[in-house]
């Protein structure tokens, strides 16, 4: 069974920096795309970046020069660096990934992290 397990987050004051990681374990999978979402009291999740297999990355508008997804393909594992945190960066961060097997494809969600970013 595949498991993403998220970790990193945490309380900040504005204009620091945090790194979130989400780590794919199991065996037997591959993995395509993998992305962080957030979601706020009140809101949708929103897509925030996401990263092919490749290395291509794309950023959601309000995080563009500011956070930069990466992966480490030997180890499952994709990070997200947040540097210059907004009070409106607040949220619950979520790894999701594309998943497959030999006769399979999931897409997997991680439990979530809390980040909340102090003014």
């Amino acid at each position: 069974q595949v498991q993403l397990v998220e970790s990193g987050g945490g309380l900040v004051q504005a204009g620091g920096s945090l790194r979130l990681s989400c780590a794919a374990s199991g065996r037997g999978f591959s993995i395509n795309a993998m992305r962080w979402y957030r979601q706020a009291p009140g809101k949708q999740r929103e897509l925030v970046a996401g990263i092919t297999s490749g290395g291509s990355t794309n950023y959601a508008d309000s995080v563009k020069g500011r956070f930069t997804i990466s992966r480490d393909n030997a180890v499952n594992t994709v990070f997200l660096q947040m540097n210059s945190l907004k009070p409106e960066d607040t949220a619950v961060y979520y790894c999701n990934a594309d998943i497959y097997g030999s006769t399979w494809a999931v897409g997997y969600w991680g439990q979530g992290t809390q980040v909340t970013v102090s003014s």
